[in-house]
């Protein structure tokens, strides 16, 4: 049997190192236009900053290494120009030659991957306007800022790629400003958890700029000096990161007949197959489905790449394996502060039309008194009908892998909100706390979806006193805490004294109680309701996240 694979990075490689192990008695072959293979993605941004200072620790595995391991043949350098799926043949040019030459398969694995989204703006292919896809791009940009002495960079695009460059840059002493099309950077999260992301990086000196479009580039001999943004001008640099999305690489399926899904790649299903007989394809030029929705999702990724690249050679040599959906995950570090995010956002349950119930739960890694504490928000989102988790976002600190890990098992495996508590998380204080952070989670969910201790985030406070609502708003923190700031118009019953203070109060007013974090607004919520007070909400996130979301 000939097994073709176009495409040699996360995808590719796995599946011919699966297909292998499976069967000794096939031919593999892959091809690749570029000259490296099976190379970290997500790692360039180490190596403009420095973290890692030898390219070839991204580059590990060569051809040779596959030939001599696996016997697979990797031909670099060699693009398939077109594949006829009727006559099973390829028709590939060698770039180094010119010399093209016709192949064929029994089956074939498209793992063509993805490209930069790159609009055709006067002055994107200047020789310092860099996208950071390859270790040849990195590469590239590590010695132009070396040798061009570069001191001040602008990156278009707020995503993960882009704001780890713009901390790259940043080690490296240069200036460094994002411009970002969308109201917020990181645009797949919710705002209010954006902003304390943005919060952290201008007060690491980066600059930046939301709601702004890039409309060209100033340039001269080959080199852009400025770039223009609408409405506000140009913007002066000694080099330029594009970062404004990625797009899967298409266009060889799309003529040869292959099918495309909603979010514009490859569709196949859960064993990888598409359309056409014995194609299949994998990795960042195919789509996956939502294992919350069951919908069809865009997930660009190395991790999720390796695991359909080894679905799709196990399937081609005989195997049983299944693709099984993905959360959509991802997690990035800026400076010291990580950011991870799985499942929904708020924004998206409520455009698909969930009943939900949203929590914000700020908490440290490991206890106060222990060296190296930091604190983490977490914001979980939660399906008032089935109870499960439908989506977790986390800024913070350290611990924030750990927690987001245990947050994406809880909802591969369809846990309930409530099942969090009852985890026996490993505890002792370098690790976590008593109640860690996931166990107050789950808690908090709880009460709010079967306790009756219901949650008013930030925003819908806001919302719903502008639309002239009527709501007694409770502070119930300290004089000393008060004195630092408060909502406006509420009233000041400390915790202490709520007991002895509701004469005031009526049985059937609409009560949002608040103290710092939400410990203690849950601890004066529970003594109303005790006494008979039929809607009292806890502010979600109390002050700490109340501030977060007007300062937006």
């Amino acid at each position: 049997m000939r097994i073709a694979i176009i495409g040699s990075v996360a995808a590719g490689t796995s599946a011919a190192a699966k297909a292998r192990r499976n069967t000794e008695d096939a031919q593999i072959t892959v091809y690749e236009k570029d000259s490296i293979i099976s190379y970290s993605g997500c790692g360039l941004p180490y190596f403009v900053g420095g973290e890692t200072s030898d390219i070839s620790k991204l580059t590990p595995r060569d051809a040779l290494w596959f030939k001599e391991r696996y016997n697979v043949e990797i031909k670099t350098g060699c693009e398939v120009l077109a594949v006829d799926p009727v006559r099973k043949t390829m028709a590939v040019k060698n770039l180094a030659t010119g010399e093209e030459f016709t192949d064929t398969y029994d089956r074939l694995i498209l793992a063509t991957g993805s490209k930069p989204f790159k609009p055709p703006l006067d002055g994107i292919e200047s020789r310092n306007v860099f996208t950071i896809k390859n270790p040849q791009n990195a590469v590239d940009a590590d010695a132009y800022i070396a040798g061009h002495q570069a001191k001040k960079a602008v990156i278009i695009g707020g995503g993960y790629i882009g704001l780890e460059m713009a901390a790259a840059l940043k080690e490296r002493q240069l200036d460094v400003t994002i411009l970002e099309l969308s109201s917020h950077i990181m645009p797949p999260m919710d705002d209010e958890m954006a902003a304390r992301l943005q919060q952290y990086m201008l007060g690491k000196g980066i600059n930046i700029l939301t709601s702004v479009r890039v409309t060209g580039f100033q340039h001269d001999a080959g080199t852009a000096r400025t770039v223009t943004v609408e409405g506000k001008g140009p913007i002066p640099a000694d080099l330029f990161i594009w970062s404004a999305g990625i797009k899967p690489e298409v266009g060889l399926a799309k003529a040869m007949g292959v099918r495309l899904g909603v979010t514009g790649a490859i569709e196949v299903d859960n064993r990888m197959r598409t359309n056409l007989p014995d194609v299949y394809a994998a990795g960042d030029c195919a789509q996956v489905y939502s294992l919350v929705t069951g919908g069809p999702l865009y997930r660009p990724i190395g991790s999720t790449a390796n695991k359909m690249g080894r679905i799709a050679g196990d399937v081609v040599t005989g195997g049983s394996l299944e693709f099984r959906g993905v959360p959509g995950t991802g997690i990035f570090k800026i400076f010291d502060l990580s950011v991870a995010m799985t499942g929904l956002t708020e924004k998206e349950a409520r455009r698909l039309g969930y009943d939900i119930e949203v929590i914000h739960n700020i908490k440290p890694n490991v206890p106060e008194y222990y060296p190296g504490s930091s604190e983490m928000t977490i914001k979980a989102v939660a399906d008032h009908k089935t109870e499960k988790l439908l989506g977790v976002q986390i800024v913070g600190g350290e611990g924030v892998d750990k927690r987001i890990d245990v947050f994406v098992t809880a909802i591969t495996y369809g846990a309930k909100a409530g099942d969090l508590f009852h985890l026996d998380l490993a505890y002792a204080p370098p690790f976590a706390t008593t109640k860690d952070p996931v166990l107050y989670t789950g808690m908090i969910l709880d009460n709010a979806l079967n306790r009756g201790r219901r949650l008013m985030t930030p925003r819908e406070l806001i919302e719903r006193k502008r639309n002239g609502e009527k709501i007694t708003v409770i502070d119930v923190r300290s004089k000393k805490d008060r004195d630092k700031g408060f909502i406006e118009g509420s009233l000041h019953i400390p915790l202490q004294k709520m007991r002895s203070g509701l004469g005031n109060l009526g049985k059937d007013d609409l009560i949002v109680v608040y103290c710092n974090k939400g410990v203690s607004g849950n601890a004066a919520q529970n003594i109303l309701i005790n006494n008979g007070f039929r809607y009292v909400y806890n502010l979600s996130g109390g002050y700490r996240q109340y501030c977060m979301e007007k300062s937006k």
